[in-house]
């Protein structure tokens, strides 16, 4: 029986990246009888759980409660990777999205006073279980706070002049006088990868405060505040400031290489940990998308590493996204399809991603 892979990226604000492989497979199948293979694409932002619980069989989620970004108590789950070779009691799959991100707040920005302590506190949850190795997915970030959350739940004091603990936060980190990192919890055996697709440094005009603050809330003065929060800080963690990450998810790449965990790209680890390229080689047609295909995709971006994968084991691969634009290259894909011309226009493919994307699979199925 013939083979085919589904694995789309998330169409961010609309589908996951599981459920949009699985509205592309049933589309494809209500035409043709093939064996479809899901493998959901993830970068470490929201729905990286999702993509991996989907793709691993065997994996289990795990419910924590945690402390979400604005102090309010969050019910979440990290994900239990069945054993292996390299992490013989397990993987667990932790996701800053679901635990300090900012979905959770809605359409509030709390700027100044959003952290990471539910990140650490799912992380110290997976630690206590005994898990091998850890992967962390940090996209989605609602704070600019520089990991000191999730550092302090870890078991990091950071203290001020007086000695007394700062506020969480990036509001906290201009008051810092003192890190003792000292009782921080050991790595696991197997490490900590990060996923993600941000490589800006720490501080500067491309730094964690400039670019990505103002989505999270702060306005001029803070993005000034963060900054020179941030900018102490450094003084006082074992990382480097300038490291490709370190500005990830509000300076969460920062305090994850001073707990000593690597950052990696995002898609291109995913795929390695869900096994695309093995199920990619045994297949005769790879599906791939995400929610807005432009001239900036081919760097680093899921579809960009599908489409790599497929050429390198001679398989071909169609591309389905939310929308194409003039400016993108899809000349690397055997196919290409647009929800956006499917359903007439832009608003009527958001509203419905699942019937567009079971159309699009049926349009392929026809084509190819």
């Amino acid at each position: 029986m013939t083979s085919i892979v589904f694995a789309p990226d998330s169409f961010k604000g609309s589908i996951s990246a599981a459920d949009a492989a699985t509205a592309l497979a049933d589309g494809w199948l209500s035409v043709r009888g093939d064996a479809a293979v899901l493998r959901p694409m993830a970068d470490g932002g929201e729905g990286t759980l999702d993509a991996f619980a989907t793709a691993v069989p065997g994996s289990a989620r795990v419910p924590v409660e945690v402390t979400g970004p604005d102090g309010a108590s969050v019910d979440a789950s990290w994900l239990l990777l069945p054993p292996a070779p390299e992490a013989p009691h397990g993987t667990a799959v932790v996701e800053l999205a679901s635990t300090s991100g900012l979905e959770l707040l809605g359409d509030r920005r709390i700027g100044l006073d959003a952290h990471t302590l539910g990140f650490g506190q799912a992380i110290v949850a997976a630690l206590d279980r005994g898990v091998s190795r850890l992967v962390l997915g940090i996209g989605s970030s609602a704070s600019t706070d520089g990991g000191t959350g999730l550092l302090t739940a870890l078991g990091a004091r950071f203290a001020d002049a007086a000695g007394r603990p700062i506020a969480l936060g990036a509001r906290g980190l201009g008051s810092i006088d003192a890190a003792d990192l000292s009782a921080l919890r050991p790595l696991p055996p197997g490490g900590a990868v990060v996923l993600t697709d941000v490589t800006n440094a720490l501080l500067g005009a491309r730094g964690a405060a400039a670019v990505f603050g103002p989505q999270k809330g702060l306005d001029v003065d803070g993005v000034a505040a963060a900054e020179a929060g941030l900018a102490r800080l450094a003084r006082f963690v074992p990382a480097d400031p300038s490291a490709a990450g370190a500005g990830a998810a509000g300076g969460t790449g920062l305090g994850l290489l001073a707990w000593g965990a690597r950052l990696v790209p995002g898609s291109a680890a995913v795929a390695e940990l869900i096994g695309l390229r093995e199920a990619v080689a045994a297949a005769s047609l790879v599906v791939t998308g995400e929610g807005s295909f432009d001239g900036q995709s081919a760097a680093g971006k899921a579809p960009a590493h599908v489409a790599a994968v497929g050429a390198e084991a001679g398989v071909a691969v169609a591309l389905v996204a939310g929308r194409i634009s003039p400016d993108a290259d899809t000349s690397g894909f055997a196919a290409s399809v647009s929800l956006t011309e499917l359903a007439g226009s832009s608003s009527a493919a958001l509203a419905d991603p699942e019937r567009w994307l079971r159309a699009a699979g049926e349009r392929l199925a026809r084509a190819l």
